[in-house]
């Protein structure tokens, strides 16, 4: 399942773009962008042990609707990936200078298609 949203459609749209243009930098950035909205909907599992005999039976008997995230937990998601990468950069400043400016510009790239409306 897939969930449309502003900030998704923005994403994906640019992600299309990038796949087109044959940027694999910002094609890593952006998928990896959609993936941790995707497990930010993911419901969490209760970790039990038992014998299979007890065990749900049946088609769909483990199957649990996914989260539905609100456009400011979207954000808030995307946000924790932005300062994720921020961090990445200052980490890399002085070791790896390619790699701290890839991670400047995945934050650009993000914070843009964050603040558009």
């Amino acid at each position: 399942m897939t969930t449309d949203s502003p900030l998704r459609d923005r994403l994906r749209a640019a992600l299309l773009t990038a796949r087109k243009a044959r940027d694999a930098e910002t094609v890593s950035t952006l998928r990896t962008a959609l993936a941790a909205l995707e497990n930010a909907e993911a419901v969490p599992t209760a970790r039990t042990s038992g014998a299979i005999e007890h065990a749900p039976v049946g088609v769909g008997a483990t199957e649990a609707q996914r989260r539905v995230l609100s456009d400011a937990d979207e954000v808030a998601v995307l946000d924790v990936e932005i300062a994720s990468l921020e961090k990445a950069g200052r980490t890399y400043a002085d070791s790896v200078p390619e790699r701290a400016a890839a991670a400047r510009r995945a934050v650009r790239a993000l914070t843009d298609l964050r603040e558009a409306r």
